[in-house]
């Protein structure tokens, strides 16, 4: 992990799902995130906004970039959060990935132990990397 702070881009996928469902599933994990110790949370930007559009920039619909001080048990926190709010309201085929420092981490419909199984050798794995 670098020595300033860690992001963790978090996409989500929830297939024959309108983009105001995405939209919505996204913001609830935000909502969810903002109660651990991150620095920010933003979605990424695509680019500018169509011309004659109001908005600014164009938004990643079903992403999120979260900001956390250089923490392995930060990181932690929000990859089992993401993890939590997979399982809770989980339909089939909603998936979710996490990349962090060019690892990435896939959550599905895995068990509860498969998933945690999986949580805990990614995060291992970039506490290898310091």
């Amino acid at each position: 992990m670098n020595s300033v702070g860690t992001e963790l881009k978090i996409e989500l996928f929830e297939p024959d799902a309108d983009p105001e469902t995405v939209d919505q599933l996204t913001r609830n994990l935000r909502n969810e995130l903002l109660d651990l110790d991150v620095d920010s949370i933003t979605q990424p930007v695509l680019g500018p906004a169509p011309e004659g559009s109001k908005g600014l920039e164009l938004m990643a619909i079903g992403a999120l970039l979260v900001q956390v001080k250089n923490s392995i048990p930060v990181v932690t926190s929000v990859v089992s959060a993401v993890r939590s709010w997979l399982q809770r309201g989980s339909s089939p085929g909603r998936s979710l990935k996490v990349t962090v420092e060019g690892r990435t981490l896939e959550l599905s419909a895995a068990t509860a132990a498969q998933q945690q199984q999986i949580v805990d050798e990614f995060v291992r794995s970039l506490g290898a990397g310091t």
